[in-house]
């Protein structure tokens, strides 16, 4: 992700993917939300590991806490809603449309909701919730990985791929974190 985001701080409007969104490159508000979104998206993959990894929560709680705001802070005010506003403008019509405008909504509902849980001080729920918005935060790469393997194994047209991508970048991340919660839960419940 680094080696794909270094070029935009440049804020060049003609490289990478930037060059075929030329057609609305012109409008202040996606131009803004795109650069805000990519830079500030790079922060939520670190942090968001950060929450994960067991070491650091338990030996260095305060560390954990920072990050988490970060995390909340970033995702909710800057990186969501500017996924929501270049969602509005995706490539591939209203499928990709929906596709990214649901991610993005989700994403910020989830985060959201873990906050709202930690505040209560309910962690099991705050921990479905991260894990919940975590997935979606990793769409970023799931994206790509998924976009290689189309076009490696079956060439489509670029804009069916990426209609099909809209979807596959964040859906299998999301069941496959409904299933980690479940089995967690499932694992909760048979040790009790």
């Amino acid at each position: 992700m680094l080696r794909i985001t270094v070029p935009y701080l440049s804020l060049n409007t003609d490289i990478g993917f930037l060059r075929i969104k030329q057609w609305v490159i012109h409008k202040d508000v996606w131009r803004i939300a795109f650069f805000i979104h990519v830079l500030s998206s790079c922060f939520l993959l670190i942090a968001g590991f950060t929450q994960f990894y067991n070491p650091l929560r338990q030996k260095l709680s305060k560390l954990h806490r920072y990050m988490g705001m970060l995390y909340l802070v970033i995702l909710v005010f800057l990186s969501g809603p500017a996924g929501l506003i270049m969602a509005l403008y995706a490539n591939g019509g209203l499928p990709s449309q929906t596709a990214f405008t649901m991610l993005s909504m989700l994403w910020i509902f989830f985060t959201i909701k873990a906050y709202v849980a930690i505040l209560r001080r309910d962690f099991i729920m705050h921990g479905n919730f991260m894990i919940r918005s975590y997935a979606l935060t990793l769409s970023a790469l799931t994206l790509r990985a998924w976009k290689y393997l189309l076009v490696m194994f079956f060439q489509p047209h670029p804009m069916d791929a990426y209609m099909i991508v809209a979807w596959l970048g964040w859906v299998p991340n999301l069941l496959l974190a409904e299933w980690l919660i479940y089995r967690k839960m499932t694992f909760r419940i048979l040790s009790a």
